[in-house]
């Protein structure tokens, strides 16, 4: 689990949204990884919210194998 509210990402991956949310018109980078966060967490959830259906989803994503 995390520590409080913060999260650790790399330097590059943080520049790329950076710039994908000022180009998008989002009004903060925080705004722009927060909705790609839900959007990506809907579809892994989308099969169902069970440990097994997420597990399911995130290996037909090839998150996990």
């Amino acid at each position: 689990m995390f520590g409080g509210n913060k999260l650790k990402i790399n330097k590059d991956i943080i520049e790329r949204c950076k710039k994908c949310s000022e180009v998008a018109g989002y009004s903060s980078v925080e705004e722009f990884v927060e909705h790609i966060l839900e959007k990506e967490l809907k579809g892994i959830e989308g099969a169902g919210t069970s440990d097994e259906a997420i597990t399911e989803s995130l290996r037909g994503l090839g998150y996990i194998s």
